[in-house]
């Protein structure tokens, strides 16, 4: 996040591992303070521990996007800790029909699915929103995926064809667009941006660590999208080589 130098607050959900794990390094590195948003506590405390051992500023939060109440918590603590929030990555998210096709998937496990990459959202970003107001510019950035693109996924020609049938996850990703675009408008007159970003097609334990790029590739890429959209315009879909997706 090269293009905002001032010290800034940053909140990553799911950020025990992955891509959010190597996003919090990247912004770490860059002289940021870190919230690691970790479902389980002794996975986060281990994955801070990791990043003050190399003399980084991070510490863990306990944060289920499923659960209000540890969001409240969350909340709480960083406005006593820090009184403000710059910076929130809703990362969290999964991925539980892939290799399955529509119909083996149990309408279950969609449930679970929009719980975490939609609801769950919804929930943090409502919870942290006092916070993000105390900034002088605050920021969210949606970690989405070319797969929540309608335009990409009705074009047979596209990169993402192969993976078009994946009914859970790229539904909720087109759900987090809208909700990603409903945000950016309700908050525009308030100064907070709110963007989608793509980390590009990795390798993490989401898809079976069978992505072309490697989770510190996406999360370089996505420090730098928070970048862009901390400096460009708000309501966009950022694209993992630069640019925008088409929504």
């Amino acid at each position: 996040m090269t293009t905002a130098p001032q010290h800034r607050i940053v909140l990553i959900t799911g950020a025990t591992k992955g891509i959010g794990l190597a996003t919090a390094g990247e912004l770490a590195r860059a002289g940021h303070t870190v919230l690691i948003g970790a479902r389980d506590p002794e996975r986060g405390t281990a994955a801070a521990a990791g990043l003050t051992a190399r003399g980084l500023d991070a510490r863990p939060v306990h944060l289920d996007v499923t659960d209000p109440a540890t969001a409240a918590a969350a909340a709480a603590l960083i406005t006593a800790e820090y009184g403000r929030l710059d910076i929130l990555v809703n990362n969290a998210g999964v991925a539980p029909d892939w290799r399955r096709t529509p119909e083996e998937l149990p309408v279950e496990a969609m449930r679970e699915a929009y719980e975490t990459n939609v609801f769950g959202v919804v929930t943090v970003t409502n919870a942290m929103l006092p916070l993000l107001r105390e900034s002088p510019s605050g920021l969210i950035g949606n970690v989405s995926s070319g797969l929540g693109s309608l335009a990409l996924l009705s074009d047979p020609d596209s990169p993402f064809w192969e993976h078009a049938t994946l009914l859970a996850y790229n539904s909720s990703k087109a759900a987090l667009n809208a909700v990603t675009l409903i945000y950016a408008r309700a908050l525009r007159d308030s100064g907070i941006k709110v963007s989608a970003l793509e980390p590009g097609y990795c390798a993490t334990d989401l898809n079976g660590h069978s992505g072309h790029s490697s989770a510190e590739e996406g999360g370089r890429r996505i420090a730098r999208q928070l970048g862009e959209a901390a400096t460009g315009p708000t309501g966009v879909f950022l694209h993992p080589e630069g640019g925008h997706h088409s929504w």
